[in-house]
């Protein structure tokens, strides 16, 4: 699965940048071993194929309150602390938000991890709201899901 992948950026690729010459063509070392990896594999499949698909981030944000002064030995110094403040976003949003052939589509990239109640709190108000949440582990289970929405 992941081979049509780099196949499909190949063709989009020539068809972008036609005067490039093919030896100094590469494609992305796609892998779905990770989570980060699996996520971008996912976002680029769908951009490929016309999808429109983006990566939501809903980790907090890092205050950091510290401050940095010189001794009268001349040493520098880093006092103080930060701290994580919470998302501003909705708790337990899906990891990829898309839209496939006019439909909303909720993706939640898990590896090993199982899905939070906050997570599947969000997943029932997706589906009550009429879009599509789906949890995903590998490219070839995306792959699956997409083709079986597509049709």
């Amino acid at each position: 699965m992941i081979a049509e992948l780099k196949s499909l950026y190949l063709a989009n690729h020539r068809e972008r940048y036609p005067s490039l010459p093919e030896p100094a063509r590469t494609a992305p070392r796609y892998t779905d071993k990770t989570a980060n990896g699996l996520t971008k594999c996912i976002i680029d499949y769908l951009r490929l194929q016309g999808c429109q698909a983006e990566r939501i981030s809903s980790t907090g944000r890092y205050l950091d309150k510290t401050k940095t002064y010189t001794n009268v030995m001349g040493r520098t110094r880093k006092i103080g602390s930060g701290k994580w403040i919470p998302t501003s976003g909705q708790k337990g949003t899906a990891d990829i938000s898309a839209v496939i052939c006019g439909k909303a589509v909720k993706i939640e990239v898990k590896m090993k991890d199982k899905q939070s109640e906050a997570q599947k709190k969000y997943q029932q108000q997706v589906e009550q709201a009429g879009g599509t949440y789906q949890i995903v582990r590998s490219f070839s289970e995306f792959f699956e899901f997409f083709t079986r929405l597509n049709i």
